[in-house]
């Protein structure tokens, strides 16, 4: 893996991104619209407080996931994959290039999303909003890292949407936003046990309960962060130099 190769790939899929005005207004727009819509469908500030957090970590992985897995299944059918690979571009530096500029997206979705929840439409936590972007940045990339990783299976963008119910929508259902995670089925709670999103929610939970970061905190937080890099290394290794 080569530190200047993995930063011009990272620069090549910035300049892609920002000529794409559509992908551009769905990671920076839709969050904030979502994020309003939450906020007239619940008129009371504690709920929405709850709400409101947790999905500032989860509109993130669910944007990036999907963003992507279809970007990088265009790489491949457009043969561009194809291309880069006889270069001395290595699968690493092409995956972690693009964990890199998705990742800088995240930020600035993160950051325009936490502005407009907390300045606009009065999000209040106890702890540091700064804490919220960390959290909601890491959990993008692990977005951005599974995306990468299942785009390796689907041959056309329909079948790379088809892991959106496989993959996202279980995490989504046992994270905690429905039902607290100490009150589902110990077989629930061990599957949720297992799911990164879970440890998200629960490093947003201490953020909106602690003036202070907590040591649980730091701890869910790394364990995102270790799922990210588990889920960019299995795509590199997944990652086929010949294209169907």
């Amino acid at each position: 893996m080569s530190p200047r190769i993995t930063a011009s790939t990272a620069g090549r899929v910035l300049r892609q991104l920002r000529h794409d005005r559509r992908t551009v207004a769905l990671l920076v727009v839709v969050p904030v619209a979502l994020l309003t819509l939450i906020y007239f469908m619940y008129d009371t500030g504690r709920v929405f407080d709850r709400i409101a957090l947790t999905m500032l970590g989860i509109f993130p992985f669910v944007i990036m996931f999907l963003v992507t897995s279809i970007a990088m299944l265009r790489e491949r059918t457009s043969g561009t994959l194809e291309r880069l690979l006889t270069t001395p571009l290595g699968r690493l530096d092409l995956l972690f290039g693009y964990g890199i500029a998705f990742g800088l997206a995240a930020a600035v979705q993160a950051s325009v999303a936490v502005a407009a929840a907390y300045w606009l439409l009065g999000l209040d936590t106890l702890g540091n909003p700064g804490l919220v972007v960390l959290i909601a940045v890491v959990d993008a990339v692990l977005g951005v890292a599974l995306g990468l990783f299942c785009s390796a299976f689907a041959r056309t963008e329909f079948q790379a949407v088809q892991f959106l119910p496989v993959v996202v929508i279980p995490q989504l259902l046992l994270c905690g936003l429905f039902v607290p995670r100490e009150q589902m089925a110990g077989w629930l709670q061990a599957a949720s046990d297992v799911f990164p999103l879970s440890y998200a929610v629960d490093a947003l939970t201490q953020v909106g309960r602690s003036a202070d970061p907590t040591g649980t905190m730091w701890w869910d937080l790394t364990v995102v962060a270790g799922a990210a890099v588990l889920a960019l290394t299995l795509a590199a290794a997944t990652l086929r130099r010949r294209t169907a």
